[in-house]
């Protein structure tokens, strides 16, 4: 598998390009603002064909590039339909946005279990509400990888004191995520890289976090 990490935007948010080295398929993950023209220099760089834009949640700076890039590939967007008003009429979840975004109305939804294939790599959703009503993963079996938005970061996890945020439904997608193999490389939505196995808190996160609030840079 070919992954390629893009931060942009105000929040450094991560975009990714991941491909398969056989068919050299990609899809595009959370296209963050001001990523397009990286993310087309990266496809066109390695002769990479994108078949789909999958999202983790639908915060601004996670969605701000969406449309320019279907509409440039004529693919289709995945998300969960939790977080698909966010996607069609940007701003509608109340988060403070400075900036325009062009809502894009047809969407793939997705859901815990749902299969994701690019070329010969397949994927299942992971649903892990709480940062967002419709959060999900990205889990990649075979490679040992799990592209996991705003629900988890190295050391810590996403905010909850936003509008809608659902707090009580973090520590059980938490809780999941645990139970993958502990050598499970976790690409975040902000920030480095980690590890399943590295966050040994994830089993006791409302012991560690509940009381919190949370980075205000991880949106």
């Amino acid at each position: 598998m070919l992954t390629q990490t893009i931060p942009s935007g105000p929040f450094a948010t991560n975009a990714y390009v991941i491909a398969c080295e056989n068919t050299r398929q990609a899809v595009i993950i959370d296209p963050a603002p001001n990523s397009t023209q990286a993310i087309v220099n990266a496809l066109t760089e390695k002769q990479l064909t994108p078949v789909a834009i999958w999202l983790t949640h639908s915060h601004w700076d996670h969605i701000a590039d969406v449309a320019p890039l279907k509409n440039t590939y004529r693919i289709p967007v995945m998300v969960h339909s939790e977080d698909a008003p966010n996607l069609q009429n940007p701003g509608s979840d109340s988060l403070p946005c400075w900036i325009s975004i062009e809502g894009v109305e047809t969407f793939t939804p997705i859901d815990e279990g749902t299969r994701l294939t690019v070329g010969d790599l397949t994927f299942r959703v992971i649903h892990t509400p709480g940062h967002t009503p419709g959060g999900v993963c990205f889990y990649c079996p075979e490679n040992s990888v799990l592209f996991s938005g705003d629900t988890l970061f190295k050391g810590t996890i996403g905010n909850l004191s936003f509008a809608t945020a659902r707090p009580h439904l973090m520590w059980p997608s938490l809780k999941k995520l645990a139970l993958l193999p502990p050598d499970t490389k976790v690409y975040p939505g902000h920030g480095p890289r980690t590890t399943i196995g590295a966050e040994t808190w994830l089993n006791r996160a409302e012991e560690v976090f509940g009381g919190d609030v949370y980075d205000d840079d991880d949106d």
